[in-house]
């Protein structure tokens, strides 16, 4: 293992090196930025499909998208792949000591709660909610700064709550909306996303995965749709709304 570590960081230090890939040369951390939150989303849908030998691949991509970048900072003298994997292993002691100390979890509740507590003195600011990166998708973004506020007590005490306030967000918006007021329906309709993803953490719902299905649903079913105009030697866009309607409840009463 250790060897095919020490190959991976050899690799990249060639491809990096005059005699190696001149594309590679040109890269920075900026440049590869994107490279490593699209090897994160592969990640993420390769589990979602279950497909073991993808999961492998993708992680794989990702763990070299670390090891590259690792790279890159060693070569401007900020750091190497040993400091991460030091800092990484450090880390892991230091907030599990649950397990690595003397402290007790009788359950995943009370481990998340230690970590959390000790993750607050290892940082020089306690501003919980600026750690979550701004780069995040917008639903994900929102469960995170969400969850780490009730991590304070900052929550309501379940989902009824919840739904009295998604309700009133959308009597704001409804009254923003007769008003013509374009600032105050952005903001509502901001308010009004913000506590359907709190609902959705208060039901254990994964928001950005369950939206990601409806998105996922709603391309089949509109698909299915298009293969029935075409059936009938029709395209979409000469139907009319209602006979759109008709062929959408067609392929809905369809479905198991």
């Amino acid at each position: 293992m250790k060897k095919n570590f020490d190959d991976l960081v050899e690799l990249s230090k060639h491809l990096r090196s005059p005699e190696g890939c001149p594309w590679d040369r040109e890269q920075s951390l900026d440049t590869v930025t994107p490279y490593i939150i699209e090897e994160a989303y592969e990640v993420v849908q390769a589990i979602e499909q279950k497909d073991k030998d993808d999961i492998i691949e993708e992680l794989g991509d990702l763990f070299f998208q670390v090891i590259f970048a690792s790279q890159i900072a060693s070569e401007d003298g900020e750091f190497d792949i040993e400091d991460v994997v030091d800092r990484l292993h450090q880390k892991l002691v230091s907030r599990h000591p649950h397990v690595f100390g003397d402290e007790k979890a009788k359950d995943a509740q009370e481990a998340i709660k230690i970590w959390h507590k000790q993750k607050l003195k290892e940082k020089s600011r306690k501003r919980r909610l600026l750690e979550i990166p701004r780069t995040m998708p917008s639903l994900l973004r929102a469960h995170r700064v969400s969850e780490k506020a009730s991590q304070v007590g900052f929550d309501w005490k379940g989902p009824e709550e919840v739904i009295l306030k998604v309700k009133e967000e959308f009597a704001e918006l409804e009254i923003e909306i007769k008003n013509h007021n374009k600032d105050g329906i952005e903001t509502e309709w901001g308010d009004l996303v913000f506590s359907m993803v709190n609902l959705g953490r208060h039901l254990k719902l994964d928001s950005e995965g369950t939206a990601h299905k409806a998105i996922d649903g709603f391309i089949v079913r509109f698909s299915k749709v298009e293969d029935k105009a075409q059936e009938e030697g029709k395209e979409l866009s000469e139907l009319t709304i209602e006979e759109m309607d008709l062929l959408w409840e067609e392929v809905k009463s369809e479905e198991p």
